[in-house]
């Protein structure tokens, strides 16, 4: 027999803690500087493959076809059910697409995907819940808890992805949850079931199945100590959408994340509270972060921020304090921390107000995280009115993105923010002067200014 006909093993070089590859072993991997993570693993066979299931998947990928020739009708849309959950998948589950869902542990993964897929059940669409980690006894304790149906929903405990393939032929589910990822293990691999290899072949099989037979899949997974999702950084290339599930500063509410998302925006934010029946929706998000005191003080201040395709009103806080010792402080708790210190750099140069000697602490209530400039202008008015004990009125509120020159830059969909904020009672806002409304909204005062100085001189006077 022709040694060359034969399964040949390869092997190849992978650093445990990015996934970087090798062609041999180092001892520090260049690509992520870590020490003694390079290990040794053993690939499966480079034969052509013709009991190869994986080569069958990437086969039926490869057909080349014209893009006026391809189906559109594949985009199809399955609802969970759950408005916020939808709103942050970009308008629900598209077929075919692959889904990770991390989140620390207790945060509500695995509550949150049992409930979606009890919802899809009950419109007869076939649904899946694979555990590796928990029993099915555990999960059926769970929606028994949460009073869910579970009368339709089709349980499995596996870890093979290649015997989950083979029951996915059999049932024909179009929905399948994989609890976790990180357990999942392939043949194709000689390694331990969670390591670099190990992960990242299974989901690349998992998500080689999913667009062949155009089922959709979500893979729950787990986070590092930084919150980061475990693995390597080629799993989130691999999926369509990654989503984080975690909770507010107080713990009283979950927050969803999209951090990718090939059929939806990136940066949407769905809102939830958990209680003895479940993650709950949130419908008024701007409510829940503006629960403020029937007293006002000064350093609070309301701006409107951007998430994904909704506004959002949330409260700044500042606090100006004398320096106790030979440096003073700048920290800044929702946002970048850099971005204060070059705010405060703004606001001394072209606003005449020097805080170099004072002790600055900026904080966003309810813990949600600014990622978008429009908050500038709120934060600088908070630290004057911090610094000059002046109270901003509870029915004002500020946004614009602050230039280094000084100028009030506009930001995106800020007639939106107005309306937003015109509904939740606010009757005077302090925006740029190019969002300035081309018609009167009902009930709000809007004062148009183009630059930091102008910005202070309406605050001074209202």
């Amino acid at each position: 027999m022709n040694k060359s006909m034969g399964k040949k093993s390869k092997t190849a070089f992978v650093c445990e803690q990015c996934g970087a590859d090798f062609p041999r072993w180092g001892g520090q991997c260049t690509s992520c500087g870590a020490w003694n993570t390079i290990k040794e693993v053993r690939l499966g066979s480079s034969a052509s493959g013709h009991g190869s299931r994986s080569a069958g998947y990437a086969g039926s990928l490869s057909e080349v076809k014209l893009l006026s020739d391809v189906n559109l009708s594949q985009a199809e849309r399955i609802l969970t059910g759950i408005a916020e959950f939808d709103r942050v998948l970009g308008g629900g589950i598209v077929r075919g697409s692959v889904v990770l869902i991390g989140g620390a542990p207790g945060a509500g993964k695995s509550t949150l995907l049992l409930q979606a897929i009890a919802n899809i059940a009950e419109r007869n669409i076939g649904v899946l819940y694979i555990s590796g980690e928990e029993s099915l006894q555990q999960i059926a304790e769970r929606a028994h808890r949460l009073k869910l149906p579970a009368g339709k929903i089709m349980m499995l405990a596996e870890t093979s992805v290649q015997r989950i393939c083979d029951v996915l032929d059999d049932i024909k589910a179009q929905v399948i949850v994989i609890d976790s990822i990180q357990v999942m293990h392939t043949q194709d691999t000689d390694s331990a079931p969670g390591s670099v290899s190990q992960v990242r072949e299974s989901a690349s099989y998992l998500t080689q199945y999913a667009k062949k037979h155009q089922v959709s899949i979500f893979m729950v997974g787990h986070v590092t100590k930084d919150q980061s999702l475990a693995g390597p950084m080629t799993l989130s290339h691999i999926v369509d959408t990654q989503v984080m599930l975690g909770s507010t500063d107080d713990a009283r509410y979950r927050v969803l994340r999209a951090d990718k998302n090939r059929f939806g925006s990136v940066g949407e934010l769905g809102f939830f509270a958990m209680d003895n029946s479940g993650l709950k929706e949130v419908k008024n998000p701007s409510a829940m972060f503006l629960n403020r005191t029937e007293t006002p003080s000064s350093g609070s201040v309301v701006t409107v921020l951007w998430e994904g395709t909704r506004p959002l009103l949330v409260e700044i806080q500042a606090l100006v304090t004398d320096c106790q010792y030979g440096n003073p402080r700048r920290l800044a708790v929702g946002f970048d921390q850099n971005r204060l210190a070059m705010l405060l750099a703004v606001l001394a140069r072209h606003g005449g107000i020097v805080t170099a000697q004072d002790e600055i602490y900026a904080n966003v209530v309810g813990g949600i995280k600014v990622t978008e400039t429009g908050s500038d202008l709120a934060i600088v008015i908070g630290v004057v009115s911090s610094l000059k004990n002046k109270v901003i009125p509870q029915e004002l509120f500020f946004f614009g993105e602050i230039g280094l020159s000084g100028e009030i830059r506009p930001v995106a969909n800020g007639y939106a923010r107005l309306n937003d904020a015109a509904k939740h009672g606010f009757k005077k806002a302090v925006i740029p002067k190019a969002n300035a409304p081309k018609h009167a909204i009902q009930g709000l005062e809007v004062y148009a200014v183009a630059t930091l100085a102008e910005a202070l001189d309406v605050f001074s006077e209202l």
